[in-house]
């Protein structure tokens, strides 16, 4: 099943193509299609799974030849796959969550006269995810890393007949290009130091490059990480792309896209692990996202981008342990496989609770959806407790391990970062719970034209499934250190290091804080009644509201700055370029009408205008100027 590995790529971009081909014939049978070719690239992808289980840790890791991509001269590029514990773990996360988001799908766009194409773009994106962690080369990896853009700029503008839909659509593309650049720069770095951009031969020959090459090249990939995980400075556009149908939401934070840049780095860890810089600009970038995402979802009342907020902190505390090194590795992709299961399962609650209050995200216009909703309300309630780390769900066994490891290490390093860690902790109890009651507890405030019910079991079976992996994925891949364990053949054995902080101490710190920040919310939003309409924030709330006004600071330092300068340049060469040589061909054009009036054909003028120039040579002389 190894050597099969391509299916996992070819099913679903043949059924993207197919979907996009066969029009309006496809609508009937359309989405189906695109569940079963999502389906058949979770058991290609389950079977490689077990042929590797059976292997030896030294021999998993195999290598799938595709095709000759580039030949000319001495240089030549193959086209390969590298299936590794570290890639089929991303396979199995990718398509199975991905496949029951696709059956959520059909019944969520139902009436959506355009199914077929919606599927089509979701079999597009789950390919173009699917190189991107199959790639065996950074040049592979670049392809699949660029189909997700385009994949996502679909789905998130896919209602692109709403202007403020396809402005999101856009944004997302553009401020996506802007971290592309770090990646291409990295690959230019990564070939000019290595005469290659196959992972096994940079890897194998990483220890020949200066440190100051590798920080540069670590710093370039992270610029790349930032801009497809939304970590500080490029993560406005997360917010924005909630416009997408929900679905696409939580394909793009659950198991597709936001997580590209944590894989990134991972993959790229024998380059980050000799070069300590570049390892502590990434974790103060996870660190400095995690707190700055977590604020900004305590101030927002559209559920959908209260979620993304959420998205946007637990990457960034997935990017910290990557940038603590090979202790953090596997920590990292341990929370973003349990993340993946408990983000998409409460987005795909989200839409249910959409679904059933005419498509209103304000959760002002929530509460008391417990009893109208009640499979919403238990398995969103269990990926509740999952991301607030509360044992014996599965963020606690995965967020909690990233906050011991920050506090690993000698001088500032672990108490800046372990105490942001912490506190974050504490932050996403607060924020996650605010949202938990207002939109499942409290008084109802909804309007008389809603009338919230339960969604249909398409729907609620993979909220169902999803919240299973919630409630005991994360203690299934930590008994034992079954996941670590599995992933040292990629991210090294890391060997055992004390915290600046006993790990009972940590652990009791961290459920404190998450039982304040529970209590909190509940006296604010549980008990007590939430107001219809947001009351008059004060400056913190409404920099909080505003995403630190990022947006306006971009406009400000970037696009107004680049508007004028692209208007200077336009007008300075049609002025001064075109100008002039507008201007010389106009000057010679008006000389040469000038002479032709001396090309009069008669002898006498001629005669005339020769003597005037003889007469003229003549006092020349006698006046000594000639």
């Amino acid at each position: 099943m190894l050597d099969l590995t391509w299916l996992l790529i070819a099913v679903p971009l043949a059924s993207s193509f197919v979907l996009i081909l066969a029009g309006k014939r496809a609508d009937a049978w359309g989405h189906w299609m695109g569940v079963a070719a999502s389906a058949t690239a979770f058991v290609v992808g389950f079977g490689a799974f077990l042929q590797m289980l059976g292997l030896d840790a030294e021999s998993r890791e195999h290598a799938v030849h595709l095709f000759t991509w580039i030949s000319g001269g001495e240089l030549t590029v193959d086209a390969g796959l590298l299936v590794d514990p570290l890639s089929i773990s991303f396979v199995l996360l990718v398509t199975f969550v991905g496949t029951l988001i696709h059956l959520y799908s059909v019944a969520y766009m139902e009436h959506d006269p355009r199914r077929r194409i919606f599927f089509a773009y979701l079999n597009l994106f789950i390919a173009a995810m699917l190189l991107l962690v199959l790639a065996d080369s950074y040049l592979l990896l670049f392809v699949g890393w660029e189909g997700v853009g385009l994949a996502s700029y679909l789905l998130i503008g896919f209602w692109n007949h709403k202007p403020e839909y396809a402005t999101a659509a856009n944004k997302a593309f553009i401020v996506n290009r802007i971290g592309d650049i770090g990646l291409i720069v990295a690959m230019g770095l990564l070939f000019a130091n290595f005469g290659t951009l196959g992972f096994a031969e940079i890897f194998e020959s990483v220890d020949s490059v200066s440190t100051g090459q590798l920080t540069a090249i670590g710093l370039a990939l992270l610029v790349a990480a930032t801009g497809k995980s939304a970590q500080f400075p490029l993560q406005s556009w997360l917010g924005d792309a909630m416009a997408g149908p929900t679905p696409v939401s939580a394909l793009i934070h659950a198991a597709t896209m936001v997580t590209a840049g944590v894989y990134l780095i991972v993959r790229s860890g024998d380059i980050f692990a000799l070069t300590e810089t570049a390892r502590v600009v990434v974790a103060a970038v996870g660190a400095l996202t995690l707190i700055m995402g977590a604020i900004i979802g305590m101030a927002k009342d559209d559920i959908k981008k209260a979620l993304a907020a959420s998205t946007m902190s637990q990457i960034g505390y997935m990017m910290l342990a990557a940038g603590l090194g090979p202790i953090g590795y596997a920590f990292a992709i341990f929370h973003l496989i349990t993340h993946g299961f408990f983000k998409a399962g409460m987005f795909l609650g989200a839409g249910s609770v959409m679904h059933a209050m005419n498509d209103s995200v304000d959760m002002r216009r929530y509460g008391a959806l417990r009893t109208a909703m009640v499979v919403t309300w238990v398995t969103f309630g269990l990926g509740w407790l999952a991301i607030l780390g509360v044992p014996p769900f599965s963020g606690f066994w995965s967020k909690d391990k990233i906050i011991e490891a920050a506090f690993v290490g000698e001088g500032w390093q672990p108490w800046v970062f372990g105490l942001t860690a912490l506190i974050g902790a504490g932050l996403t109890a607060y924020y996650m719970s605010r949202l938990f009651f207002m939109t499942f507890h409290g008084k109802a405030r909804w309007t008389d034209d809603a009338h919230p019910h339960e969604s249909p079991w398409l729907m609620t079976v993979p909220m169902i499934v999803l919240s299973v992996g919630s409630a005991l994925l994360g203690w299934f891949l930590a008994s034992g250190d079954r996941f670590t364990t599995w992933l040292e053949p990629v991210t090294g054995h890391a060997e055992h290091h004390e915290p600046v902080l006993s790990v009972p101490v940590i652990m009791t710190l961290t459920l404190v804080l998450v039982a304040f920040g529970v209590v909190v919310a509940w006296l604010q939003f549980g008990r007590s009644e939430v107001a219809k309409e947001a009351p008059a924030p004060s400056l913190g709330v409404l920099v909080a509201s505003n995403d630190f006004y990022q947006d306006s600071f971009n406009r400000a330092a970037l696009q107004r700055p680049g508007t004028h300068l692209t208007r200077t340049l336009v007008y300075a060469d049609a002025a001064v370029v075109d100008g002039a040589v507008n201007g010389t061909g106009t000057a010679l054009l008006r000389l040469g009408e000038f002479l032709r009036k001396f090309q009069s054909g008669q002898v006498r003028s001629y005669a005339a205008l020769i003597l005037i120039a003889v007469a003229g040579l003549i006092a020349g002389v006698v006046l000594g100027v000639l």
